[in-house]
């Protein structure tokens, strides 16, 4: 997953943990909230009463798949969603619980050999883009004994067909469980999909039995190996390393206790436990561990062990530094790479999680390779997609792709500047998130109220302000207009772009707040809403709201937001539809609106 500038780890880890340590009201009003993030994980025995309930009609005229799978079911799978039909929720529930069962029985590192003779094919992110894994077996033949892959995680969010590519793929990998190897992403992972589209897209396909299939996929996660090592040389792994990387603690956690990356083990301080016994309030953290559940968490050591290969970045700097754009893991320089490969003798990294122009990137010396094979990240033509061929004894070769209607051949320099313009609109929303801030930062340093700042002074006040380490005085062009003597008119960078307002009388600051966490929001409220019905009672809304305000210091009356709350309560019944809420605040960039003029004029 290419970086973004909100380190989503960091912000959400900590809110979550201080959730469960202080929201006493969590486990008597949702026990469902808990057992979800530490409960029990679904049985075997569970299987028959999923199942047995559903029923496939006459008029169901998708693939149908027949068990034990064969090759067959492969191709059959794959011709249906070209055709753009669904998978009935049957056969997906069945699929996701074989996986699970022959996962189960599977190292957290697979082991696998190659010869000049049998290559195996290594694919990067895919993320929900079907079509890029269609040219790939086109192009490169599909999964078999003599074919093997790699399929080194993010299969999933962010494009539209997750759930088919999640659907061949596994039922890719029950035919051939020694020949097709599926790692763990960061994706994997039930609280990532709430925040990047996937939880959304199963409600949608799958609204009868979407709950079930999303319940069920959070344990296969869990079972996923989080790496792969080729001919005892090549580790395979979708993030990246650190200084303390140690593969033989990887090799033995259990790893199905890692139910989500956003939520990092909880401290059991036994005196600040019986502190609050005696004051008679029992915290979530202690019914965790009064219910037994504290015993299906990682250790911390374990959980940072597992962030680092999932989450980090290779880097050119030396050394082990924190990755602030993420927020998790780390980022790594090639005297790190040196010294682990090394340390467990091996010689190639091959890691994927960020989008490269070409799809591929070669760095550390030719000992980290980073493979991407979702075409078009970005919008269409911002980036090739690539996939690795190697075996034993061979240079690796890299295949290139690209899915595009009429940009097919656009030129490396213009698939660069497609994704500077998606990352400076970004940062244009970035700002006009903390508008207020910002404005008051600026204003502290015009002591003559010109409306005008040096260079030296605007850049200060932003990297003060949104601190997120980035070159602004390069980036100034893109912001804001400066006259011939080189000052900024602070106040341009925000006249192409604002925030929508769904009521007028609220303050821009609860709207900037609103906004800036609005996906943390999301997160945090399709936690709740356990039965996926979008809407929130008004009394756990602001529960919720006065606890994410505690945390993370925002300064805002209660009122404001209780306003808010009820003007969006549209039907006055007291709940509130929560995506509707977010989908009222959006940000416009005049831009964007003169070009449809444009084209309606046109």
């Amino acid at each position: 997953m290419p970086s973004r500038f909100i380190p989503l780890i960091a912000c959400l880890s900590n809110f979550f943990s201080f959730m469960l340590e202080n929201y006493t009201h969590v486990q008597e009003k949702e026990p469902g909230l808990v057992t979800r993030l530490f409960g029990s994980s679904i049985q075997d025995k569970d299987r028959q009463d999923y199942l047995e309930l559903i029923e496939i009609p006459d008029s169901y005229c998708g693939p149908r798949l027949q068990f034990p799978l064969t090759f067959t079911d492969i191709d059959l799978l794959i011709e249906a969603f070209k055709q753009q039909q669904i998978l009935h929720a049957y056969y997906v529930l069945e699929v996701l619980f074989e996986t699970k069962k022959v996962l189960q029985q599977m190292p957290n590192f697979t082991h696998t050999n190659t010869s000049p003779s049998k290559e195996i094919t290594i694919c990067g992110d895919l993320h929900g883009k079907l079509d890029d894994l269609f040219l790939i077996f086109y192009k490169n033949g599909l999964p078999s004994v003599t074919n093997p892959y790699v399929f080194n995680g993010d299969f999933v969010d962010r494009g539209k067909n997750s759930m088919e590519i999640l659907m061949i793929l596994f039922v890719s990998f029950l035919v051939y469980p020694n020949d097709l190897h599926l790692n763990r992403g960061n994706h994997e992972d039930f609280m990532m999909n709430m925040r990047y589209g996937f939880t959304k897209e199963i409600l949608h396909k799958y609204k009868l039995h979407g709950k079930k299939i999303l319940q069920i996929l959070e344990e296969v996660y869990t079972w996923l190996p989080i790496g792969t090592i080729i001919d005892n040389e090549v580790l395979v792994i979708h993030g990246g390393i650190s200084e303390s990387t140690d593969l033989n603690l990887l090799h033995r956690i259990e790893r199905n206790k890692m139910r989500s990356v956003l939520m990092p083990p909880i401290p059991m301080d036994g005196d600040r436990a019986e502190k609050k016994n005696k004051l008679g309030t029992t915290t979530v953290a202690q019914g965790i561990r009064t219910s037994g559940s504290f015993s299906e968490q990682l250790t911390k050591q374990e959980w940072e062990q597992v962030i680092d290969i999932l989450w980090s970045d290779p880097r050119g700097k030396r050394g082990c530094y924190p990755n602030t754009n993420r927020g998790g893991g780390c980022y790594f320089g090639p005297d790190i790479t040196s010294k682990i490969l090394n340390k467990y003798q091996l010689k190639i990294l091959v890691r994927s999680h960020e989008c490269k122009p070409e799809g591929y990137e070669i760095c550390h010396d030719g000992k980290v390779i980073t493979v991407f094979s979702a075409s078009n990240y970005y919008e269409e033509g911002s980036n090739r997609g690539a996939y690795i061929r190697m075996s034993s004894g061979t240079t690796p070769r890299f295949f290139q792709y690209q899915i595009t209607k009429a940009t097919c051949l656009r030129p490396l320099y213009q698939r660069v500047n497609a994704i500077e313009s998606s990352a400076i609109r970004m940062l244009k929303e970035r700002m006009i998130s903390r508008k207020t801030d910002l404005i008051r930062a600026f204003q502290l340093q015009d002591r003559n109220k010109s409306g005008k700042l040096s260079m030296g002074q605007w850049a200060f006040s932003m990297e003060n302000v949104l601190g997120l380490n980035l070159p602004w005085r390069s980036l100034s062009s893109h912001l804001v207009t400066t006259d011939k003597d080189g000052n900024i008119d602070y106040m341009s960078g925000f006249q192409d772009v604002h925030i929508q307002k769904p009521v007028k009388e609220v303050q821009s600051t609860l709207i900037e707040t609103v906004y800036r966490y609005r996906s943390d929001l999301q997160i945090i409220f399709n936690i709740i809403d356990s039965d996926h019905s979008g809407l929130i009672s008004m009394e756990e809304f602001r529960s919720m709201w006065k606890l994410f305000k505690s945390h993370y210091s925002v300064h805002i009356d209660d009122s404001q937001f209780d306003e808010l709350a009820e003007r969006m309560d549209l039907n006055k019944d007291g709940s509130i539809d929560f995506n509707e809420f977010l989908k009222a605040f959006y940000v416009v960039h005049k831009f964007d609106q003169l070009t449809k003029s444009d084209t309606k004029l046109a």
